[in-house]
């Protein structure tokens, strides 16, 4: 996400490198770069202009200490002043009601149902809450049996009346449906509507007023880049919503939106969407996306999200099974699927700092574990549970069953033989202390 405003912005932070000072000369040129990397991402022109008023008046008046070039401290400026143009502090959900009513609203196309599923699993995972949705679209003929389906996968259930075409009937129904079966949170999946649709907003406001909701999520396609901020802006004037969802950030997706809109509606991004999995969607945080915009990664997003998908229990069997050196093809298989849940394997790498600038012409697909997932599955329980059965007749065999080459599955199990080497040397202190011991100085 943001590849190319990252890498305008880089471009215009060489004009000052090299230089031995701040001067109203060189960081006029340089905030002309800037404003010039913003507008091309779609960012609203009175927002880009403010921002590079804003950012030359403290880089003009800041004093360089020795130790820090110009261009790092107006990185560093860059990214506080981003930060707080994006809403500075994180804005979570208030969840402190029971139930709690979330309504969801947004344009047609822009993923409100499935967000409505990811933010049920979420509050259902993360946060240990019971929640209920509720199927409130009667115009689109698929949209309720598409929220019963991610309501089943994710283990959530779903209130539907397929024979009232009242909006607010069934969300009131679906409330005291909730409030009867013990669930602390209420999320109402509204139809998708354009603002030019008078009689559409109107019966939203009359939802609006019928359910009293705590929370009103404004979903948004960031691809559609300052026409999402245009849009936002007219139904908050008629929802006065708490907060937005940013969805399809793992796409194409030029930034303006994200940059934009807090300045403009004066509410915060709450959410964004990374992909289309139930796992994919992320609590915004203002600071961790200004550095990544930067290119200098967000580390703890990624750590965040690796402790989303491993069990301190199934982590400690692991260890043990590390250290006895039993380490297996079924414990590999299993923590490539935990990997894939984290997220789209590019934006998992931007978000190790330094990574990011090295792999933006590099091409990753979602499919990349594909191969080795195959040659894993094309072996036996045996085999897996003892890679060292697998001589070259059976991995002739293997090769075979998975539709790969013979070369691919002997680079495979030389690269887990040499990974489970190291990992059992990891998990031993003596060894690791002597290993550190011997290398050069």
């Amino acid at each position: 996400m943001f590849e190319n405003l990252s890498d305008k912005l880089d471009r215009a932070f060489k004009v000052l490198k090299g230089q031995g000072s701040i001067t109203e000369i060189n960081v006029a040129e340089t905030m002309k770069e800037i404003r010039k990397a913003l507008l091309d991402a779609d960012v609203n022109y009175k927002t880009a202009k403010s921002f590079t008023d804003d950012v030359k008046q403290k880089a003009i008046g800041a004093n360089v200490l020795t130790a820090v070039s110009p261009g790092q401290l107006l990185t560093k400026l860059m990214n506080d002043e981003l930060a707080a143009l994006m809403g500075g502090t994180t804005a979570e959900l208030d969840l402190s009601k029971s139930p709690t009513i979330i309504l969801i609203a947004g344009l047609n196309g822009a993923g409100k149902t499935t967000f409505t599923g990811k933010l049920a699993n979420f509050l259902k995972t993360q946060k240990n809450k019971k929640p209920l949705l509720v199927a409130d679209d009667i115009y689109r003929p698929a949209a309720i049996t598409q929220l019963q389906v991610l309501g089943e996968q994710i283990g959530v259930p779903v209130y539907a009346n397929l024979e009232s075409k009242d909006p607010i009937a069934i969300a009131n129904e679906g409330i005291a449906y909730a409030k009867q079966h013990g669930h602390n949170v209420v999320i109402i999946d509204t139809a998708g509507r354009l603002s030019i649709d008078e009689a559409m907003m109107v019966e939203i406001e009359q939802v609006k007023a019928a359910v009293n909701p705590h929370e009103i999520l404004f979903v948004v396609d960031a691809m559609t880049g300052q026409d999402a901020v245009n849009t936002a802006k007219v139904f908050n004037d008629r929802l006065d919503f708490t907060g937005v969802v940013l969805t399809k950030l793992d796409g194409d997706t030029r930034g303006g939106a994200a940059l934009s809109i807090k300045s403009v509606v004066n509410k915060p991004i709450k959410f964004i969407g990374t992909g289309e999995k139930m796992e994919a969607i992320d609590v915004f945080h203002p600071d961790r996306m200004a550095s990544r915009i930067l290119g200098m990664g967000d580390v703890v997003s990624l750590v965040e999200r690796a402790q989303m998908q491993f069990d301190e229990k199934e982590a400690a069997e692991l260890q043990k099974k590390i250290r006895k050196n039993k380490f297996d093809f079924n414990d590999f298989y299993s923590q490539i699927q935990q990997i894939k849940k984290m997220g789209n394997m590019k934006d998992l790498m931007g978000m190790i700092p330094g990574v990011g600038k090295m792999m933006k012409d590099v091409e990753i697909q979602d499919d990349a574990f594909k191969n080795i997932e195959a040659i894993i599955q094309s072996m036996t329980p045996g085999e897996k549970g003892n890679p060292d059965s697998i001589n070259q007749s059976r991995r002739a065999r293997i090769a075979k069953g998975s539709g790969t080459e013979l070369a691919e599955v002997n680079k495979l199990i030389k690269q887990f033989e040499d990974m489970r080497k190291v990992m059992k040397q990891m998990s031993n202190p003596a060894a690791m202390a002597s290993m550190m011991k011997r290398m050069p100085r």
